[in-house]
């Protein structure tokens, strides 16, 4: 988790650095960043304690004064627009003068006044037509025989049966019986078998790809695209941007084809931008299987889920990013030293580098798929 420092340890933190301390070591010994340093430095630079506790009070009582000033001008706003000539139906101007006359002291001379009511459209009230109500009835037996029609198929049968009644009339009865017919819910995910998770005997064979969220130092949304070999842990790509597509999921892949091949299968979770239109044409064209994973089942993704703890844990949560620029840099020295350096313990200590060499040399084209138990 990234650490937050309150103003008087990043007085202290400056006053360090005008004594003399490097600011490397510092941020070293303390888990922050240079960045966060000299933002840091630009706000509270020359600010003693007393200053900073006053500066915070200021930003504090002023963000609340905005909030105020905010929700006051969306009040008189709303009020316009629902007092306004025209914006409220007669029924709704009667519930607004009832919810004045039960919350406040207001007289209802006054109260109609305001929502531009008659008195005589107040108290009036609504005979009911013994033909409506025929019609009412026979149209309500007519939707429970046919569950999926709507008015205008309703009102079709109500005119072969010899009613005399426009489609308007029907409408109106129809919302008033409430005999709206329901939208059919879409269908969350696709319906998939549970699959055995297999661990590839040889390089690009088998991808897997999944979405870790951050956030900037300015709260805007960070979006990291891992993709790793699950063969020899080598991370292909981490891709990082405000904002990724399906379309750009295929970029992405081309681009890491070009110098490793098309792998045979990736392995994905049902996330929007793995079920596009786009992904699924690009791997039809290139002979790529997509395996998805059964929804909710993150260990059906193992091994991109190892990844993605050892990415959070190792890089995100060590660095407090200012732009997207900076996190691209450090994201790429962290990848380089996850494949290059950082020895894997499921690959008896060595590096994904050094053991997708060997694998590449030993194994044979035709080593088959081992199941993981």
């Amino acid at each position: 988790m990234k650490k937050r420092f309150t103003e008087e340890q990043i007085i202290g933190f400056l006053k360090q650095v005008e004594g003399g301390v490097a600011v490397k070591d510092l941020c070293r010994k303390h888990g922050f960043s240079d960045a966060a340093f000299y933002t840091w430095r630009r706000k509270f630079g020359g600010m003693s304690v007393p200053d900073a506790r006053r500066l915070r009070e200021l930003e504090s009582e002023n963000a609340k004064l905005k909030k105020l000033l905010a929700e006051s001008l969306l009040d008189t706003e709303a009020l316009k627009v629902a007092l306004g000539p025209k914006a409220l139906t007669p029924q709704a101007k009667r519930q607004a003068v009832a919810a004045m006359q039960e919350e406040t002291a207001i007289s209802q001379r006054r109260a109609c006044r305001l929502v531009g009511l008659s008195r005589t459209v107040l108290n009036y009230e609504a005979k009911t037509d013994p033909a409506n109500q025929l019609l009412a009835g026979r149209m309500v037996e007519l939707a429970a025989e046919r569950r999926r029609f709507g008015y205008r198929r309703l009102h079709v049968l109500l005119r072969r049966e010899g009613h005399q009644a426009n489609h308007k009339r029907v409408f109106r009865l129809y919302q008033g019986a409430g005999l709206a017919v329901p939208k059919r819910k879409r269908r969350r995910g696709v319906a998939l078998e549970r699959q055995p998770l297999m661990l590839p005997a040889a390089p690009n064979r088998v991808w897997s790809m999944d979405f870790v969220m951050d956030a900037l130092s300015s709260g805007r949304r960070l979006k990291c695209l891992n993709i790793v070999d699950d063969c020899t842990k080598e991370s292909v790509d981490i891709v990082l941007d405000h904002s990724i597509t399906g379309l750009y999921v295929t970029r992405v892949l081309d681009q890491a084809a070009r110098f490793r091949g098309f792998p045979a299968a990736i392995r994905t979770d049902q996330g929007p931008e793995f079920t596009s239109k786009a992904l699924d044409q690009w791997a039809y064209r290139n002979g790529v299987e997509l395996k998805l994973i059964q929804p909710g089942k993150p260990t059906q993704n193992a091994f991109i889920e190892s990844f993605n703890g050892k990415f959070r844990d190792e890089c995100l949560n060590e660095h407090w990013f200012t732009s997207l620029a900076e996190a691209r840099v450090l994201v790429a020295a962290w990848r380089r030293d996850y494949n290059e350096c950082r020895p894997h313990s499921a690959l008896a200590y060595l590096t994904p580098a050094e053991f997708a060499a060997r694998c590449r040399a030993s194994l044979p084209d035709s080593a088959t798929e081992l199941e993981i138990g």
